[in-house]
This record gives structure tokens, sequence and C-alpha cells, in this order.
């Protein structure tokens, strides 16, 4: 396994480096401190890939919140997702009546994302907004749209900033495509 994410790694091609994803935060702090800051948020990461992003990204949101995590998968360490959700655990903090903030890392196909939406609706969030380090350009219609994104990408197999290639590669300091993907 370890000789395949090598070679994965060794062929990738750099789309976005380190700087560029934190110009991207900066850019995604200062629209969503605009619309939260007095809002009294409660920041939910979306794990394992939205760990990253958030973790970047709450030290530049210099207002009152909370934090909590959802975890929700399709994809479960695999290269393509399955057509069911994986609920591994949800928030202990009630969202009855709260504004909730989703940071994943990339808005793919968007079920997954659409899913973790209405969950929280259905648990009585007031708002819910949802903030993604990338908006994968599928050119097709996706069920959900991102409040907040940090760059737009084109169709390719990436690993970085918390997405992975098979449960690998989520530390990689930057966006890579996989090799002919």
């Amino acid at each position: 396994m370890l000789d395949e994410i090598n070679r994965i790694k060794q062929q990738a091609v750099l789309l976005h480096d380190a700087a560029a994803l934190e110009t991207a935060l900066d850019t995604m702090a200062a629209a969503i401190t605009e619309t939260l800051a007095n809002r009294n948020p409660l920041v939910l990461c979306v794990i394992n890939g939205g760990i990253i992003a958030t973790g970047k990204l709450l030290p530049r949101l210099d207002f009152p919140l909370t934090l909590d995590s959802i975890h929700a998968s399709r994809y479960r360490n695999q290269t393509s997702g399955s057509s069911d959700i994986h609920w591994l655990f949800k928030p202990t903090t009630p969202l009855q009546e709260r504004t909730v903030l989703l940071v994943d890392d990339i808005l793919d196909e968007g079920h997954t994302l659409k899913a973790i939406i209405d969950w929280c609706e259905e648990q009585g969030a007031k708002t819910v907004y949802s903030a993604v380090l990338l908006d994968k350009d599928l050119q097709q219609e996706k069920p959900v749209q991102a409040d907040f994104v940090g760059l737009q990408v084109a169709n390719h197999y990436l690993f970085g900033y918390g997405m992975d290639y098979k449960g690998y590669l989520r530390n990689a300091a930057g966006i890579y495509a996989c090799k002919d993907t």
C-alpha cells in the first residue's frame, strides 16, 4: 500500500500551493465574519476532510462561536463514494435554534453535504450555512451549493489539506490532482 501512496504522491500535479490556500481561507473568513459575527454560530467540522480547513479557519474568526464535529461519509477511504451515507458520529451540542456553520474540505457531488444540512435542519437548527475550501466543477447541477467557497477546482481526484487518497495524503501541504484523473 505504501508503494502505491508514494507513487500517487510523486506523480500528482500541484494545483494550489499552501500560499494560495491560506489566501482563500483569509477571504472565506472575511465573508463568514461579515455574515455570522453577531449570530453566535455553532461551527461543525465535517470529519475527517474538514479538519484542516476548520483548524485553519477558526483562528481567523474573531467572534464568539462554539465548535463541535460531525462525521458522515460516502467514501470510507475509497476513491469513489457509495450511494448511502454512513454516519459515524453526530455532534453532542444541541442544534435547536442555533445558527450552524458546516466546514468541509470539498463540495464534490454534494450528496453528503446535503444529507448533513438536512439532518441539522431536522434537529431544529435555525439556519445552516456551509463553508468548503474547494468547490469541484462537475459541469452538472448539485443538490446543494456552499455559502462560502475558498477556491473552484476542475474535476480531478484530489488530495491534500484534508482530502485523502485511500485514507492517506490528507497532510499534503497543497491541493494535488492525481495523475490521469
